[in-house]
């Protein structure tokens, strides 16, 4: 192995990648900031949001995983300069990642009641659902959106999406500290104040997004004069075969991390606030490696396109390659500052909250260390899982992922998690196995095709 082979690969890979990364460390950051203000509200504010957003994340997660598909094929489209081929692709993906938002609004709504029998603290429920029917709204405008930027990935537009991203973090970053605190003559709306916030900043997010799009030449033709409801059989069900599995897969994984929000409910506001923390920080890093899968989906999508499998396995073992070095490096971040980062989370000088702020800080900081381990794993399984989704290939790693979260790291989360046994901790300890079995099992998978479609096109 000539390491150059893969070096020479890392900026272009970082290029493609980066506005990707910033664009969702954005959402990410503007979760920290949500967590940050209403952390100085109590903790049972926090852990209702935690709650809440339990709920989101699961529905957020069919939303994504499923407009996934648009990506690697308007990428091979592109190679093929295929305008038609793309546009189909698009036009079918807006128009069933807008039912599906219009479906996962619907079916949250009736989930509410679900929150009364789960065994949550009652103060943190009755916080969480009036959160949630705002945040639930606001689904439909973020997967119309989610559309929108997963075929301006495919085009190889990565940064559009980051510049929507950024305007919507700002003004759902204003909005939240008008609304939360009632600054400026508004109304103190507490946690409802950053659910407003949320809503109106994802519908901003689709219509700038739709705006930088139609002023580009590149992605102009594609972006307008769409006939929404001319549709076609084939296209639907092509998108439907790849999307659905693809959706299964995030949400395998997104179920077991909420699932460990429930665990930690059980366990009490502390240990759920605590967890929101953990789950918050760790979330920022892997928003790298998410940049990074979106990275190798598109240049997996665009080899395939071009049918040069060596250049393909090479660039995706590039991308693996800056998803270790960046993991290593947020393993050691955590190590170091597990300490400090989640006292930027609490109020540690308001004395009637002081005892339960510690004892908040205390387990995220344990958590945090449990993280640390995990980061190789969690950025070794996404970006084995972008390769793949660019392969096309979807059904087998959506068995793998719910083997290795659900029958491997979900029993260890709930019997490690309960009270008299390790708690917190334990749950995070079926959290770092399931990773692991995942990015293993999905690394082989990859391997496993890619030498398979090298041989073939050897011998054709």
């Amino acid at each position: 192995m000539v390491l150059s082979n893969y070096t020479k690969e890392f900026k272009y890979n970082l290029k493609l990648a980066s506005p990707v990364m910033l664009g969702m460390l954005g959402h990410t950051f503007v979760s920290f900031v949500d967590n940050v203000m209403v952390g100085q509200l109590g903790a049972a504010e926090l852990a209702a949001v935690s709650l809440g957003n339990s709920f989101i994340f699961i529905a957020m997660s069919l939303g994504i995983g499923f407009s996934t598909a648009i990506t690697p094929l308007v990428a091979e489209a592109d190679t093929e300069n295929n305008f038609e081929k793309g546009k189909s692709v698009f036009k079918h993906g807006l128009f069933l990642c807008t039912i599906l938002g219009l479906i996962l609004f619907v079916i949250l709504l009736f989930a509410k009641p679900l929150m009364y029998i789960m065994d949550q603290p009652e103060e943190v429920v009755d916080l969480a659902i009036p959160y949630l029917d705002l945040v639930a709204f606001s689904l439909v405008p973020l997967i119309v959106f989610q559309a929108f930027k997963q075929f301006s990935d495919g085009l190889s537009l990565t940064k559009y999406p980051m510049f929507a991203t950024i305007v919507a973090n700002v003004l759902n970053v204003a909005i939240n500290y008008v609304l939360i605190f009632g600054k400026f003559g508004f109304p103190e709306m507490g946690i409802v104040g950053a659910a407003v916030g949320t809503l109106v900043s994802r519908f901003v997010m689709v219509a700038y997004l739709w705006w930088l799009l139609a002023k580009r030449k590149k992605s102009k033709a594609y972006v307008t004069n769409i006939k929404f409801f001319q549709l076609r059989k084939q296209p639907l069900i092509k998108l439907s075969n790849l999307g659905l599995p693809s959706a299964m897969q995030m949400f395998f994984e997104v179920g077991i991390f909420t699932a460990a929000i429930w665990l930690s409910g059980t366990l009490g506001a502390n240990a759920q606030a605590a967890n929101q923390i953990a789950l918050n920080l760790s979330s920022m890093t892997f928003m790298v490696a998410t940049g990074l899968s979106v990275a190798a989906m598109v240049r997996v999508g665009n080899q395939k396109g071009l049918k040069d499998f060596k250049a393909l396995k090479r660039i995706a073992e590039s991308i693996f390659f800056v998803g270790f070095i960046f993991a290593v490096i947020f393993a050691l971040f955590f190590v170091v500052f597990h300490t400090f980062l989640p006292d930027l989370y609490v109020d540690l000088d308001d004395p009637e909250n002081a005892m339960d702020a510690a004892e908040v800080v205390s387990i995220a900081s344990t958590l945090l260390l449990a993280a640390a381990v995990f980061q190789i794993s969690d950025s070794l399984q996404v970006i084995a899982l972008g390769a793949l989704r660019g392969l096309q290939d979807v059904k087998i790693p959506t068995l793998i992922t719910f083997i290795s979260y659900w029958v491997v790291g979900f029993p260890i989360s709930y019997y490690l998690g309960k009270e008299d046994a390790y708690g917190s901790l334990g749950i995070w300890i079926g959290l770092i196995l399931a990773l692991s079995v995942a990015a293993i099992l999905l690394f082989i998978r990859f391997n496993i095709l890619t030498k398979r479609l090298i041989l073939k096109n050897t011998k054709d």
